[in-house]
């Protein structure tokens, strides 16, 4: 198999990555970054649980191959706040109690930063689009819509 070297940032930091270039960005973020927020779901992309940011759109992780990751700039829902400045989404996750068991919520909130990045007022029916790419058991979609409303209406306010 081809062993390269590809340099991106994550989260704001430069890396260069020594791996196989079909190596998924998932398993590069998991297994070399030690960055483990970003879960495995399906493995195919269907489930939303590995969404990152890449430039800007979030995609799925597990069909993101490491050789088109050159020059490129991904967040991880680590990058998005800190536990001192938290972004608007996930202190608005937590005022309206939008994750319960929390395994799709760093997927969501990616997504849901990703619509917020390029629509700032987004419609109730903007954000559950974005959200019916993601597979979630525990019942909380209308406080995860809440949640994302709220975080816009902040972050418009700000």
């Amino acid at each position: 198999m081809d062993n390269s070297a590809v340099t991106f940032h994550v989260n704001g930091r430069e890396v260069s990555v020594q791996g196989e270039s079909k190596q998924s960005l998932l398993d590069i973020l998991r297994h070399t970054l030690q960055l483990k927020a970003t879960r495995m779901g399906c493995g195919q992309g269907q489930c939303g649980a590995c969404r990152v940011i890449v430039d800007g759109h979030a995609v799925a992780a597990c069909e993101t191959p490491l050789w088109s990751l050159q020059g490129k700039h991904v967040t991880t829902v680590e990058g998005l706040g800190t536990r001192d400045a938290p972004h608007a989404l996930q202190t608005a996750f937590i005022e309206e109690q939008a994750m319960q068991c929390g395994f799709c919520t760093s997927g969501i909130l990616i997504s849901a930063a990703a619509l917020l990045q390029r629509q700032a007022h987004p419609s109730r029916e903007e954000i559950v689009q974005v959200l019916d790419s993601h597979l979630c058991r525990c019942g909380a979609h209308n406080r995860v819509v809440r949640a994302i409303e709220k975080a816009a209406t902040k972050a418009a306010a700000a």
